[in-house]
């Protein structure tokens, strides 16, 4: 009986902290389709899109930015305990959103309400790995990540909604008894939640960790950085670099520090990270490509460039939840490389689809290719995870997931930049022939259909870099070391 109820408890906890990582990490993507609205709301022009785009990017910043610090706090003072307080946070930047009358106070609160919500993932799997024994932890990240992907990508369909049925303001209203209701629960798992009383918190390793990583991320979100048109991201890249190799040399030299110096020790652990960073490259180069070519070369309308990547972005959950279940049935790496080709082929495939793609091909290949993003979510983080020292479980699982962010804003600018000058190269033969009008109806539409060829070879150029990178990401996936199952602790 005793067995049982302890079960229970074990289920409970890890539906908790499942339902906290989809609730938060709806708001990472929740105002993409209520944008339009909120820039009436607040009354920017259209010619000052690029600065609401802050509006996404501000929480995203603060998400990677405070994740490995509140991470580390949960692991020194407890993880319930830090888990509620950054719930408080996330209630109250929340509110400051809703109630918002201009841009900057937006962005101020996107990015308050942020620390609250970058508790949720790391703290999550660190819950979720100490509370279930041995043989159920892969199955619990998996469902743990399985339920943060969903949120992630579910965020723009249910902003959408709530911005169409009451107003974008509501998309804030609703945080707060979603929130209340995972601190409530919370309460039922007091327990669990043992601070480390011998381990400390290096508050100056955490103050030179936010800068170094502000300037390396906001360096990277720059569109001058991949353009050269600026020295000043570059500049910002080398104080944040040079920050980040100053703390690591100031890390190895405390007892606690702030960041896990330990993982970096482990060959498994430095292959796990190189292919998480990859795996995010990919993953953003899918995410834009897939819409931009429904609703452009292929003349779709927004909501079929949506459902189209719907067909992708609802089985990268599924495939997590896969994960975990077959983790003990194989090798990590073995999984973790099937995964990566499921992503490579099925992208190298996309890339050779023309404008006349139907189904059962388009869903049958973006299918595949969200079932290789999940699959291998489970076995990166259990192998940080299953390297680290309980007091730095939730540090340890934050940074697999600030990599994965990483690669995302290297892919973004990357795509952004490169993508720009590439279209640029394969239209400039696109000249006015001569002894034709440029006026001419024949003259026109041969020239709409050579730009909209060109617009196709651009994304499929861009579905075969990213398959490219999903299959080198192979590479460091074969040096992750685990000989078979009852070794996976």
């Amino acid at each position: 009986m005793e067995s049982r109820n302890h079960r229970i408890s074990q289920n409970m906890g890890l539906m908790i902290v499942a339902l906290g990582a989809f609730f938060t990490s709806l708001d990472q993507t929740v105002v993409v389709t209520a944008l339009p609205d909120m820039m009436r709301d607040l009354k920017i022009p259209i010619s000052e899109i690029d600065h609401s785009s802050w509006i996404i990017t501000a929480y995203l910043l603060g998400y990677g930015v405070s994740m490995p610090i509140v991470s580390r706090l949960g692991d020194v003072f407890g993880y319930c305990r830090i888990y509620q307080i950054a719930l408080a946070v996330f209630l109250v930047g929340s509110v400051m959103v809703a109630v918002s009358g201009s841009l900057s106070l937006v962005v101020g609160s996107r990015l308050f309400q942020s620390l609250g919500g970058s508790a949720s993932i790391p703290i999550g799997m660190a819950l979720a790995f100490t509370l279930l024994p041995v043989e159920r932890r892969a199955l619990a990240l998996g469902i743990v990540g399985g339920a943060a992907e969903a949120g992630s990508m579910l965020g723009p369909a249910y902003g959408a909604l709530v911005a169409e049925v009451l107003n974008w303001r509501w998309i804030f209203w609703l945080n707060i008894p979603q929130a209340l209701l995972i601190m409530v629960l919370l309460t039922r798992m007091r327990l669990y939640d043992r601070p480390h009383e011998a381990s400390r918190v290096d508050f100056l390793g955490c103050g030179i960790l936010t800068v170094g990583l502000s300037m390396v991320t906001v360096a990277l979100y720059m569109e001058e950085f991949f353009s050269f048109t600026s020295f000043l991201p570059h500049f910002m890249m080398l104080i944040g670099v040079s920050l980040l190799i100053l703390l690591f040399r100031h890390q190895s030299k405390i007892s606690y520090p702030i960041l896990p110096v330990h993982l970096f020790k482990s060959s498994a652990v430095i292959s796990a990270m190189i292919t998480q960073v990859l795996v995010g490259t990919a993953l953003i180069i899918i995410l834009v490509t897939v819409p931009l070519l429904a609703n452009t070369v292929m003349g779709k309308n927004p909501s079929i460039g949506a459902l189209w990547l719907l067909r992708l972005t609802i089985f990268i959950p599924v495939g997590a939840v896969i994960g975990g279940a077959l983790f003990n049935l194989m090798k990590t790496r073995v999984l973790t490389v099937i995964g990566l080709i499921l992503v490579g082929v099925g992208m190298l495939y996309a890339g050779t689809w023309s404008v006349n793609v139907r189904d059962p091909e388009l869903t049958f290949t973006l299918s595949v290719i969200g079932l290789g993003f999940g699959l291998v979510i489970a076995p990166l983080m259990h192998v940080v995870l299953d390297n680290s020292p309980v007091g730095y479980r939730a540090s340890s699982a934050s940074w697999i997931v600030v990599l994965r962010v990483v690669g995302m804003t290297v892919g973004l600018a990357g795509l952004s930049s490169w993508g720009v000058g590439h279209y640029q190269d394969l239209t400039a033969d696109l000249t006015n022939p001569v002894g034709l009008s440029p006026v001419s109806s024949g003259h026109t539409a041969n020239l709409i259909s050579a730009y909209a060829d060109a617009g196709l070879k651009l994304f499929q150029h861009l579905l075969m870099i990213g398959g490219g990178i999903a299959l080198i990401a192979i590479v460091p996936s074969l040096f992750i070391k685990t000989v078979n199952a009852d070794q996976k602790s």
